[in-house]
């Protein structure tokens, strides 16, 4: 049996190697630092928001489909699995599957494509700068500080989240080294977010009914071996129960492999601290070669049948609309933002205090801002992707 709470492994990172916080504070005398990094995120407005932020389907579309906010659940919940497996520190990539997406817009990926040239003359925009910005100045919660006040090391993750920190694209992530490898705990989030994100759009997918599970099974190996075998185990269940089965069986494949093939790294190279694994020229979690080449397969099924599909660009086209015409009617009169963007629209640039109001938005208020500002048709008039 699996210990619930194994001992730290020489290679994970402990509470007493933090860097510490910007701002000094008295640590808690029985909550690690990294856990009170995953609570200030927990208790953020900028997360509580991510209940109403598109995943793939935008929130009117129904009550079960994933939004950023139950994705965010599923990559902590799969970061738990792998830190327990490989003895890693859960606080710290706890805190950071939580708070990964806190820098996304709404709309999903859609409105980093329509921000990024809007703002192509003040720095660009990028998710995972965003996200740094919201934690170390957006939030408001503490008298004595801007921002969480979040350990470095968390801070570091949301840094180098999708791998090591481009310096164009980020040029915050100076102050995080950005040529060293990270933890093992932030290394993992980005494969763990794929792995979450694969598995649930497989099934949001499928209930949509815009994938096509004969399709899927016949396409993509790594669910089609296991859905064949819950034919066979369970012929009278019917497809909605074998395709369960084959998504469950997925995310075991994958992240068991992420498991075994990261331990058989790590010990080939006999690590025995955490400056050892940012000594490596490289990142050290992954997948098998084997098992890489079907996920790839996965991601260009997904890519090519669900987030490409014609209903869905039909939504995408309005909310980039939305979006265009809501940063053109704050830009032509920032005083319809709340005074703290107006402040930073003076302090940044107009258009940063743009970008800032309107990443932290949901869905639904940009729709209601539109319809307010721009004399858009309201919430209730976005094109539906699932009928």
């Amino acid at each position: 049996m699996t210990e619930a709470n194994p001992p730290l492994a020489p290679w994970a990172q402990r509470e007493t190697d933090s860097r510490g916080r910007r701002y000094p504070q008295r640590e808690h005398p029985y909550r690690p630092i990294y856990a009170r990094d995953r609570d200030r995120i927990i208790h953020s407005r900028a997360f509580r928001r991510l209940e109403y932020k598109t995943q793939v389907f935008v929130n009117h579309e129904g009550d079960h489909y994933r939004t950023r906010l139950t994705h965010s659940i599923e990559v902590s919940q799969i970061a738990r699995t792998v830190c327990r497996a490989l003895a890693l520190n859960s606080d710290l990539a706890e805190s950071l599957a939580l708070g990964h997406d806190l820098g996304h817009t709404p709309f999903g990926h859609l409105g980093e494509e329509v921000l990024g040239p809007l703002l192509i003359d003040s720095g660009g925009f990028n998710h995972n700068r965003q996200t740094l910005r919201v934690v170390e100045l957006l939030e408001q919660r503490y008298p004595d500080f801007p921002g969480l006040n979040l350990t470095w090391e968390v801070r570091e993750g949301i840094a180098k989240h999708s791998g090591p920190a481009d310096l164009e694209q980020m040029p915050e992530a100076r102050d995080y080294w950005p040529g060293v490898p990270p933890p093992l705990e932030a290394q993992m989030i980005d494969l763990v977010d794929e792995i979450a994100y694969n598995h649930h759009d497989i099934e949001d997918g499928l209930e949509s009914r815009l994938l096509d599970v004969d399709e899927l099974t016949e396409t993509v190996a790594l669910f089609g071996r296991p859905y064949r075998e819950a034919s066979r185990r369970h012929p009278t269940e019917g497809s909605w129960m074998w395709a369960k089965e084959a998504l469950r069986k997925v995310i075991d494949r994958l992240v068991s492999d992420l498991v075994l093939t990261t331990r058989g790294r790590l010990e080939e190279l006999r690590l025995s601290s955490v400056e050892d694994v940012r000594r490596q020229p490289g990142w050290l979690i992954g997948l098998s070669d084997v098992t890489e080449r079907e996920n790839r397969e996965l991601k260009a099924y997904l890519w090519d049948r669900l987030y490409r599909h014609p209903r869905i660009q039909q939504t995408k086209r309005h909310c980039a609309r939305v979006l265009r015409e809501l940063f053109q009617a704050y830009s032509t009169a920032p005083e319809e933002m709340p005074e703290r963007f107006q402040q930073l629209a003076t302090d940044d640039g107009l258009a940063r205090g743009v970008c800032d109001y309107m990443a932290g938005m949901t869905d639904r208020f940009a729709l209601q801002e539109h319809h307010r500002l721009c004399g858009g048709p309201g919430p209730d008039a976005v094109p539906s992707a699932t009928h």
